[in-house]
């Protein structure tokens, strides 16, 4: 029964992933013909896009792992209750935000209004940040939601990067203020542990 209930949650919440990730790719506007009069006009109408191909790897690999790693999470639990449902809704919430600061990001970067914009990108990691530690905490309370063989020294691992990965979001947040592109490069960092922990995840 709690297998065919965890099944239908992950089901929803990988067509949330699924939405979200759509969105990412219709921030990608073809260039109106009507701009174009010769094929390098074409040529640079696609060179001068290429915020929003940035914004959208940058997005899409946050949404990749993100998955990747919920998808982990839910073969280790056991059961479900009420607070790790709401603690998921709150999380897919976040998921679904995400191609919002991503448009922001690629209409902005290039220009004088870079650091709000980039800043608030960053942001919308402290919130998504602030999903996964919700997640993680409705695993252990009110009731333990893991199944009993699993590797708990590695989900604590897991937790614990968690949570300091919503302080280096924050960090990144206000640092955008005053060095915009370093905060940018510290989020593009952060696959880097996302993805080295997705493998150490068996």
């Amino acid at each position: 029964m709690h297998m065919k209930e965890n099944a239908r949650i992950e089901a929803f919440s990988d067509g949330v992933f699924a939405i979200a990730i759509t969105l990412l790719v219709l921030q990608l506007k073809v260039p109106p013909i009507a701009s174009v009069h010769s094929v390098d006009d074409l040529w640079k109408s696609l060179f001068q896009l290429w915020p929003s191909y940035f914004a959208f790897i940058l997005s899409f690999g946050i949404l990749l792992v993100s998955w990747v790693n919920h998808h982990y999470l839910f073969n280790v639990l056991d059961k479900s209750s009420r607070p790790f449902l709401y603690a998921n809704g709150f999380f897919l919430m976040t998921i679904t935000f995400m191609p919002f600061p991503t448009a922001l990001l690629a209409e902005y970067i290039s220009s004088e209004y870079a650091k709000p914009a980039i800043a608030f990108y960053c942001f919308g990691g402290v919130v998504n940040s602030l999903g996964w530690n919700w997640l993680f905490h409705t695993l252990y309370k009110p009731k333990k939601l893991i199944n009993s063989d699993i590797n708990i020294n590695l989900l604590n691992t897991i937790k614990r990067s968690v949570q300091l990965g919503f302080v280096i979001y924050a960090v990144s947040t206000l640092l955008a203020f005053w060095l915009p592109l370093i905060a940018l490069s510290i989020n593009l960092l952060l696959w880097i542990v996302w993805i080295s922990l997705s493998f150490t995840a068996k």
